[in-house]
């Protein structure tokens, strides 16, 4: 499911939570979801307040929303030129979560390595990183063995959002973005077509169809 417009995060969050009892009690097929969101904050379940260095009131003022939400980490921002990435899938059949984690990283690190961007994972931290800079976070949530949430991937992301955070409360290391390392802004469809490919070979799932806006990419 790719969306050619940004999705408001309270609909992906009911979108998902549809799609995961779907997925669950085997009445669809699983999905992987690629979209865009507008300008948010996201609170994991291991939010720490002083991690967020704006009021909500102040945020909100400068066009960034605040959501609570239940997949875990820390805070986070989604917004315009980033793509998020939301894999719906049935892992019961591998019920190990870390190895679920260390899949979202290569699907990420060969994503962008297409693009001539050498990204690697670092010992004790989840997502890929470029030097002592991320470029993609992670943060998951799995019932039932069916997993929701998933990765952010910075394309053409203004990074200047994240100055409102520390993101996923590291204080050490920046942000970055495959704009500011390629000097050039990248066409999303690119970037949306190699995550499907790499998807397609890391996860051992074959994606029957990749249509924008409300219609889904389903897998077999």
């Amino acid at each position: 499911m790719i969306f050619k417009h940004l999705l408001k995060y309270q609909d992906a969050l009911l979108l998902q939570d549809e799609y995961v009892r779907e997925v669950a009690e085997k009445r669809t097929q699983e999905k992987f979801i690629l979209l865009e969101h507008p300008h948010v904050i996201t609170l994991g379940r291991g939010f720490h307040a002083e991690n967020l260095l704006f009021s909500r009131e102040w945020l909100l003022q400068h066009g960034v929303s605040v959501e609570e939400t239940g997949r875990g980490g820390d805070v986070t921002y989604h917004g315009p030129g980033q793509i998020v990435g939301y894999p719906i899938l049935d892992i019961s059949d591998h019920p190990d979560l870390h190895f679920y984690l260390r899949q979202l990283e290569e699907l990420m690190i060969d994503c962008v390595a297409d693009f001539g961007i050498e990204a690697a994972r670092k010992p004790g931290l989840t997502g890929i990183w470029v030097g002592e800079e991320k470029i993609g976070a992670i943060g998951v949530r799995v019932s039932r063995w069916v997993t929701s949430h998933g990765f952010a991937l910075n394309v053409n992301t203004d990074l200047k959002y994240f100055d409102y955070i520390i993101p996923c409360g590291i204080r050490q290391h920046g942000v970055t973005s495959m704009q500011k390392l390629l000097g050039r802004q990248v066409p999303l469809p690119e970037v949306h077509a190699s995550l499907a490919k790499k998807f397609e070979q890391i996860f051992q799932r074959k994606l029957i169809a990749s249509i924008a806006s409300l219609e889904g990419a389903e897998t077999r």
